[in-house]
This record gives C-alpha cells, sequence and structure tokens, in this order.
C-alpha cells in the first residue's frame, strides 16, 4: 500500500462525482486540508492542485455503516477463541477500509448473562473491554472512523446504568433497543426461531425444549426505564433506534418515546407506517444480496423500491453496501445518486452528524471513494479526511453481480 497521501491540496479528475441528488460528469471534486472545498468545471481547475486519474471510475462519498457487528466475528472466531482487541480492530480497519466503510458504528450486543449461555464476546465484561478501545480509537487520524452502537437488549435490566455511564463519558454514539423473545419481532415465526437459536447457540431438542421454558417472565426494562434512557441519549445528541418493529402500534408508540430511528421493520406496512411518522428504516445489504430476508421478514428491495427503506446497514457482511448499491441500480432501476445516498447522507442524516459526513459537499469531511464499475464493481482507492488509507491496483474482471 501506498504512503498516504497528505498533500495541501488534491483534485480528482475524469470520474463521475456522486452528487447527492445526480451523477455529476466533467468535474473535479477539490481537496485541501482533510476537507472537500468545492466541485469545479475540469478547466477550471486551479493551479496548485496535484491531480489524480479516477480512470472513469466513480468519485463517491464514504461509507457510513450504521449498524455491524463484524468486529465479533473477528474478535472470536470461534466459540473457545478469543483474539487480542487491538489485533482485531486492526483487522477490522482494513477490511472496512477496503470495503469502502469510512465511518463504522460497531453494534454491540449486552444481553442477559443469567438467562442464557451467550458468546462471550457479549457479554458484559468483554463488551466493556471493546467499547473502550473503540473509544480509543475514535479520533480522526485512522483508516476508519470508529464509533459504538450500543444494542440493548429489554431482558437485561442490569445494563441500564452502564450504558447511562458510556453516554455521559461520550463512549456510545447510538443506542438501539432489542427483545428477541419468540414469537415477536424478528422471530413472529417460532419455527423459523427455533432454528436460529438451535443452530447459533449449538442446542440439542432437549436442551431447547428447558431453554424455552426459561423465557415466560423475564423481568424487562420498563416503559418508564426506556423512557428516561431515550431521554438521556437525546440530551447528549446520541441517536436512538428501535429494533425489529413488528406493528403500527409498536411505531406509535417508539415514537412517542423520542425514537427516530427504526431497524428492521419486518413488513412492508410497519416500515411505510415507520416512514410517514417520519423515522428513518433500516435495512440489511445482505437481504438485497440474498434476494430476501435470511428469517423470512421484509424484503429490503421491496421496501426500497416502496420508498419505506431509507438505510442500508452491512449488518454482518462488509462489501454488502457497495454491492447492494450497484444491484438496486442496475437490478432494480433506482437512480444510482439515491442508491448512495442508502449508504451515505441517510444514515449520517439519522445519526446527526451530517453537517461534516455523508456528501461530497463543501467544506464537509473529505471520505471519498473511487469505485470502477465492472461487472462486479470494486473500490480501488479510499480517502479518509483527505488522506489516502487504502489503494487496490486491480479490480476483478470476472464473474458478475448476483442475479
Amino acid at each position: 500500500m501506498p504512503e498516504f497521501i497528505s498533500c495541501p491540496a488534491i483534485g480528482l479528475v475524469n470520474g463521475l462525482i456522486v452528487g447527492e441528488q445526480k451523477i455529476i460528469e466533467k468535474h473535479a471534486l477539490l481537496i485541501r486540508d482533510g476537507l472537500v472545498t468545492e466541485i469545479v468545471p475540469e478547466e477550471y481547475i486551479p493551479s496548485d492542485v496535484e491531480l489524480i486519474d479516477t480512470e472513469g471510475g466513480y468519485i463517491a462519498p464514504g461509507f457510513i455503516d450504521i449498524h455491524t457487528d463484524f468486529c465479533e466475528q473477528l474478535l472470536q472466531p470461534r466459540p473457545t477463541s478469543m483474539m487480542n482487541f487491538d489485533l482485531a480492530l486492526d483487522q477490522v480497519e482494513r477490511i472496512l477500509s477496503g470495503q469502502g466503510i469510512t465511518t463504522v458504528y460497531h453494534s454491540l450486543s449486552l444481553q442477559n448473562e443469567k438467562l442464557q449461555t451467550v458468546k462471550k464476546v457479549r457479554t458484559l465484561e468483554v463488551v466493556e473491554q471493546l467499547a473502550r478501545k473503540i473509544w480509543e480509537r475514535r479520533r480522526d487520524d485512522g483508516l476508519v472512523r470508529h464509533r459504538l452502537h450500543a444494542r440493548i437488549e429489554l431482558d437485561n435490566p442490569a445494563c441500564l446504568n452502564v450504558v447511562k455511564d458510556w453516554i455521559d463519558k461520550g463512549i456510545v454514539h447510538q443506542i438501539s433497543f432489542m427483545d428477541h423473545t419468540p414469537g415477536q419481532g424478528q422471530y413472529r415465526d417460532l419455527e423459523i426461531y427455533k432454528k436460529s437459536t438451535m443452530g447459533y447457540m449449538d442446542m440439542t431438542e432437549e436442551e431447547y425444549e428447558l431453554w424455552m421454558g426459561k423465557q415466560d417472565g423475564k423481568e424487562k426494562l420498563s416503559l418508564k426505564q426506556i423512557e428516561e434512557l431515550i431521554s438521556f441519549a437525546e440530551e447528549h445528541h446520541v441517536a436512538v433506534a428501535s429494533h425489529d418493529d413488528d406493528s403500527r402500534e409498536k411505531i406509535e408508540l417508539v415514537q412517542s418515546m423520542g425514537v427516530r430511528i427504526s431497524e428492521f421493520p419486518v413488513t412492508l406496512d410497519v416500515a411505510r407506517y415507520a416512514v410517514e411518522n417520519r423515522l428513518q428504516t433500516v435495512l440489511g445489504a445482505p437481504n438485497v444480496l440474498l434476494g430476501g430476508s435470511h428469517s423470512g421478514n421484509l424484503s429490503a428491495v421491496e421496501a426500497i423500491i416502496n420508498k419505506a427503506g431509507n438505510i442500508l446497514c452491512s449488518d454482518y457482511f462488509p462489501a454488502g453496501l457497495l454491492y447492494s448499491v450497484f444491484i438496486l441500480h442496475r437490478k432494480h432501476k433506482i437512480p444510482l445518486a439515491e442508491c448512495f445516498r442508502l449508504v451515505s447522507l441517510n444514515p449520517a442524516k439519522a445519526l446527526m452528524i451530517d453537517r461534516d459526513y455523508g456528501s461530497l459537499a463543501a467544506g464537509k469531511k473529505a471520505d471519498v471513494l473511487i469505485i470502477q464499475a465492472g461487472n462486479i464493481p470494486c473500490i480501488t482507492d479510499v480517502f479518509t479526511n483527505g488522506r489516502l488509507v487504502a489503494h487496490f491496483h486491480q479490480c476483478v474482471v470476472s464473474g458478475g453481480m448476483p442475479q
């Protein structure tokens, strides 16, 4: 990889600039001191600018990943293997930057250890250590910009004070509330719940039946506690999301409590109702690649086509953001600038960081991708804060996109 580029001024030329509303041709993107300065016709580029030929590629804003647990995969690749935190996060940075993700909200689950067998990476002890490591990397001079998304399970009241402390100290930048109780939300279909739980927790039929017997009567966060935490988050400018919304009534409830993001609504009707109530809806990019939800819920493509999907996240597959943008454009004929907004400007607005991130507007951070759109689109260059942090000499030219 070449050394970081950090010259006073650079101009990206001979490309197609992804604007907020349209694709801009025959213009150059100018970057100075880590910021986008302006977009100008190529014949009017200042003489003090170092030019970089993008060879006809797309010049796009860096991706903002609002929800991903990818770091868990590298931190605990096997049930009995827990990797060094710094080593795992170093690899996360390299992988995510290569996939065009310049700002990542690591989604760490706070699960109730007393009520179920959880992966070690989701125990409070490990999550607290990882949260601290992520906070230490919050600076803007890394390969990617690290932020923390704390996922709060409603059956874990003990985490309430922990999350409030994190919010108060500026460690957490987004919170979401989840309820994985069987028979509702993502797991309305109990057979799908059974298959998922037995596979995830490596259970036998007998162990599963014992596990199910413990699900009734669990203590959960009260509505008052949830409201208080949402208010506390709002006071500290921390974005709040609900999760697996499965009814209009739930949308009305969370909206009345101050929630502004609906992650993975389970039906098209609920997703539409969320948008009507001014909630931003988050869908998984793997859903686009797979042609539907792995748990039998809402199709991301269907939601986006029906104007009920605002944001795509990588969830667990970082490359999904890039591929889903071009699948939506090529296969489903959605305007390309609109597809890019799903992974850049829209999540920035939902997370309240669009003043500085999310598009290639003058004065914003120069988080920029150069993308060659062959049969399989690929990223050749990634700039974070105007610095070249990833460069690839060639793209894969064989094969094609998912059909």
